[in-house]
């Protein structure tokens, strides 16, 4: 395994832990090897069973035992549809995938104190990881981050900053404190993609060893979308799906680059109005793989939607209705869901993946203002 500087092509040796080229920009992994079904390890329940498809060494993992996530058929809109509960990992979110082999990967390299930006969930989970770990951790928020997620990682043991301004602001403020402290971010550092991928593999096995026909995810930096990307590519290089789903990204409207770039047929950025969104979690400006976001989506065939602010809070209205609580965020796919379904994209006869990335534990008392929620007095 190897990383690929995605400006000037150059290799570097995994052995010395990187978050950008020389070039200053991101990287890039090679393509895995994968695997196949014989090679999964039975004993083992968690999504570490795929580490032979994991460019880290199972014996160097940090696990809280995440993965094996349930798989709920439910109907939406009238469609038989599957709900990935991703938001029932250790710390409530699907960033448990990318964090277990992230950190793995960087303990086993020497490094001992991490820095990340975060709306909530990644750093909660950093936060986690890294106490698991024995490591240091400092993370960057914004300060309208929700409490319920700062008291999360400041609980596991996290320096906690807030930083006044946008989710975009958090960033470029971790960017500027990454000469001190080694910057773990997980939209720059490509093993947390190495841990994301394991989301495929477990829905291949899940489905009886077979590719579902479309994946629906919410989509901010695009780590879901390109973890689908990279792990369907490995079963069908090995022979193990004849075909990869079609990946769906949805991006809140009030905040949606790659929809924009992806209507503008451009796998660059293109001027599109940012304005504040309840989906909190997929309100990033600027994501830096927007390319690989854009061309994972073309190459399944798939779209990137866009939602409206009333869309997502219907839709999570609907999902609490059907006992499924989850953030504000997550509510986008299913909101998604409905879009596509309406304007035929997704037909009613097909096997759709619909992705839950984050608990409503998390998110409680703006679900209650969204959702209008008062208790009835006696």
């Amino acid at each position: 395994m190897y990383y690929i500087d995605s400006q000037s092509g150059t290799h570097y040796s995994s052995k010395v832990a990187r978050w950008c080229g020389d070039s200053g920009a991101y990287l890039n992994l090679a393509p895995g090897s994968g695997m196949t079904r014989d090679s999964i390890n039975p004993q083992d329940r968690s999504m570490w069973r795929y580490a032979q498809a994991i460019g880290v060494a199972a014996q160097s993992a940090v696990s809280l035992g995440e993965g094996g996530t349930p798989l709920l058929s439910r109907e939406w809109n009238g469609a038989p549809v599957r709900f990935k509960l991703e938001f029932m990992m250790p710390t409530g979110s699907f960033k448990d995938r990318g964090m277990t082999v992230m950190v793995s990967y960087l303990k086993s390299r020497g490094i001992d104190h991490v820095l990340e930006d975060s709306s909530g969930n990644a750093g909660a989970s950093l936060s986690a990881y890294a106490a698991a770990a024995g490591m240091r951790c400092r993370i960057l928020v914004p300060e309208t981050a929700s409490y319920p997620k700062i008291a999360q990682i400041a609980a596991c043991g996290a320096d906690v900053v807030t930083v006044p301004g946008t989710r975009q602001d958090v960033a470029d403020a971790a960017l500027r404190m990454s000469s001190e402290i080694f910057y773990a971010s997980h939209n720059w550092q490509p093993f947390f993609i190495e841990g994301t991928k394991t989301l495929a593999y477990e829905l291949w096995e899940e489905l009886g060893f077979r590719a579902p026909d479309n994946v629906i995810t919410p989509l901010g930096y695009g780590s879901n979308v390109l973890g689908l990307d990279r792990g369907f590519d490995e079963l069908l290089r090995n022979g193990e799906i004849k075909k990869r789903p079609r990946i769906f990204g949805v991006q809140a409207a009030n905040c949606a680059p790659c929809h924009a770039a992806w209507q503008a047929g451009s796998e660059s950025p293109v001027p599109t109005a940012i304005s504040p969104t309840v989906a909190e979690g997929i309100a990033s400006s600027q994501p830096t793989r927007l390319r690989e976001v854009v061309q994972a989506v073309r190459r399944s065939e798939g779209a990137i939607a866009a939602v409206s602010e009333t869309e997502i809070i219907t839709a999570l209205g609907g999902l609490a209705a059907m006992g499924l609580y989850v953030e504000p965020t997550c509510a986008a796919a299913a909101a998604g869901l409905t879009q596509l379904l309406t304007s035929g994209a997704i037909r009613r006869d097909e096997e759709t993946i619909v992705v839950l990335t984050g608990s409503g534990l998390k998110s409680s008392e703006r679900i209650g203002q969204l959702l209008n929620l008062q208790p009835r007095t006696l």
